[in-house]
């Protein structure tokens, strides 16, 4: 078999349900939810950490972020992250990915892959930036985690790249920049595209018409007139003690629903080009996200019901995403998978699917996906595994999970506290039954103790002026 061309597009902040085939009832993705048909829907698929940076370079490299050392999303250098947030400091963490760490795009390009990225990078100031990680062509990608300046209308400012006519949206360009890479492709190698777009971060801006559109949809459905927001957590104030949050319960955010149809009616853009240029066929299209959606502080302007809370928490709003895989070579239309997979499995999968040799010295920490894609019974039953030793600017507090089939652990840093959950019974998170169930939680805990000293995992440590 011929070396397929690869695209894989990755969203920044959104959430599995912000989708119309996870579940969405309010944004509006025909043009996902026509991909997801055509190929395999992950139901439990995750990104290996609550915040972006960690998740970026777990992708990359087939390596969870604590055994690289990026478990904070990358602040700059001058910055001393939270420390004075509740009764930890937060650990210590790497500000880039370094370069002695082998990226996907690296083994691709050595493997004869044109390598091109495109969009947000945020993986630490230069020389950390694409060209240095396996890139033949880097165009936006640089240390900023959002859009600065005008945000997402031109003006932006990009160190690497040109702005647009003034009021440019910044995902139209985004898109425009990666089909013109797709029209001028040497043909007679395969390509990966690496297209990671800023929507549907903060700032939340859409063009005025589409936000006219939800304006107008959520007055139709009367959503303007229900309560959206709550304060409060999910577990009892008085456990952390220190914020408290307002949390989104119903998605009917006209702006935000104005930037998941404006991204997705960009990569129905993208996949009509694939169409056009006959390469469809012979392309690998992987979709996916870096946490999950925005749904406690800075605006919340999503809900990822009935998943709980969301990015920067360890429940599962703030981990589990969208996963779709589409490969006409391979994959059958219109497959479901259920079996856990995580963001360190795209490495060893990219890879297997090149024909390429796994270099499992580097990726891992992750698994080829291509038993799953091809629905062989077969897949190794694993944990899967998340350690965020830091506050987070959506309320989220330090701690590490594991999810090990149905099961889910997690231990919270502050105070020692367990919380296990059945996944499948309990999708909300809403039943702890640590107590209840001795032996799984004594077996993930020890799963969890274990690998934590096998990546030389950094622990939080006691802050000796807790916030009031």
């Amino acid at each position: 078999m011929q070396q397929p061309n690869i695209l894989f597009i990755l969203i920044d902040d959104m959430g599995q349900r912000d989708i119309g085939c996870y579940g969405s009832t309010f944004y509006e993705t025909p043009n996902l939810d026509r991909f997801a048909a055509q190929g395999m829907l992950f139901e439990n698929g995750y990104a290996a950490c609550p915040v972006c940076s960690p998740s970026r370079a777990s992708l990359l490299t087939g390596r969870y972020p604590a055994r690289l050392g990026i478990t904070q999303y990358i602040m700059p250098i001058e910055s001393t992250g939270h420390p004075d947030r509740g009764k930890l400091v937060d650990a210590p963490y790497l500000r880039e990915l370094r370069c002695e760490e082998q990226t996907v795009a690296t083994m691709l390009r050595d493997g004869g892959y044109q390598t091109w990225h495109v969009g947000k990078w945020h993986l630490g100031r230069e020389p950390y930036w694409p060209l240095h990680h396996g890139f033949d062509e880097n165009v936006a990608g640089c240390d900023w985690g959002a859009p600065h300046g005008c945000g997402y209308f031109s003006p932006w400012g990009l160190p690497t790249m040109s702005d647009g006519p003034d009021g440019e949206y910044l995902t139209d360009r985004l898109t425009d920049e990666a089909i013109a890479l797709l029209r001028r492709r040497d043909p007679s190698r395969p390509f990966f595209l690496n297209l990671w777009h800023y929507a549907v971060h903060t700032p939340i801006e859409a063009p005025e018409p589409l936000v006219a559109k939800y304006r107008e949809k959520a007055r139709r459905l009367r959503l303007d007139q229900m309560p959206a927001m709550v304060e409060g957590e999910h577990f009892p104030t008085e456990a952390k003690g220190h914020l408290r949050v307002k949390r989104r319960i119903i998605q009917s955010d006209p702006a935000y629903a104005a930037m998941v149809e404006n991204l997705d009616t960009n990569v129905g853009r993208l996949l009509a080009v694939l169409d056009e240029l006959g390469l469809a066929d012979d392309t690998v299209v992987i979709f996916t996200s870096d946490n999950g959606g925005l749904a406690t502080s800075e605006g919340s302007p999503t809900c990822n019901a009935p998943l709980a809370e969301g990015k920067g928490w360890m429940y599962d709003g703030g981990t589990r995403e969208p996963w779709l895989v589409r490969y006409p070579r391979l994959v059958r239309p219109g497959s479901r998978c259920a079996v856990p997979i995580t963001s360190t499995d795209l490495c060893p999968t990219l890879l297997d699917l090149a024909g390429l040799p796994p270099r499992p010295e580097r990726h891992c920490d992750g698994l080829s996906l291509l038993p799953l894609l091809r629905e062989e019974p077969e897949f190794t039953d694993r944990p899967i595994f998340w350690h965020f030793p830091h506050y987070a600017n959506q309320g989220g507090t330090p701690g590490s999970s594991v999810r090990w089939g149905e099961w889910k652990l997690i231990e919270f840093f502050e105070d020692g506290r367990l919380e296990l959950y059945n996944l499948v019974d309990d999708v909300s998170e809403s039943r702890n039954q640590a107590a209840e169930q001795p032996a799984v939680t004594a077996r993930l805990k020890a799963a969890l103790d274990g690998w934590r000293d096998d990546v030389e995992a950094l622990f939080p440590t006691v802050n000796q002026q807790p916030a009031s």
